[in-house]
């Protein structure tokens, strides 16, 4: 009588013992399903494979189902942080658009500037003057060669 209930008690440890191993690798499938997350079928697949290899995935997969939040995604910021940066985005657009314009006005205004001097030196060869800019451009390409 003894030995029945000795082998009783063992086939009732080894069936608990072999369900608690199963539901302790469901643990990030259901944190998953918790967290409506994206890849809650791969994780229950590889929960399964984790129990055939020795449980080394197990770690990881519970990393990969408990960085997801559906309020958030993947990321790590916040709301008032992701507003702050639409804000950021917007103003530093408009300062490049206002950027962009300035530089159009300056290289209209080079280009007239170019043109009326152009002008100037054909109708007054004589006076003619060399532009301190191509004297600078000059000493700068001698220093980059090293030869003049």
């Amino acid at each position: 009588m003894l030995e029945y209930v000795a082998l009783g008690l063992l086939v009732f440890v080894a069936l608990t013992l072999f369900y608690g191993v199963i539901v302790i690798h469901d643990i990030p499938y259901e944190i998953a399903k918790h967290r409506n997350h994206p890849h809650q079928d791969a994780l229950h697949v590889a929960g399964w494979v984790s129990l055939f290899t020795l449980h080394v995935l197990w770690p990881f997969l519970w990393i990969w189902a408990t960085l997801y939040r559906e309020n958030r995604g993947w990321g790590f910021v916040n709301k008032e942080s992701d507003e702050r940066s639409d804000k950021n985005n917007t103003e530093n657009s408009l300062q490049l658009i206002k950027l962009q314009n300035r530089i159009d006005v300056l290289e209209s205004a080079l280009k007239q500037l170019t043109k009326k001097v152009n002008d100037v030196e054909e109708e007054f060869p004589e006076k003619a003057v060399t532009h301190p800019f191509n004297e600078l451009e000059e000493a700068a390409i001698v220093k980059q060669d090293g030869v003049k």
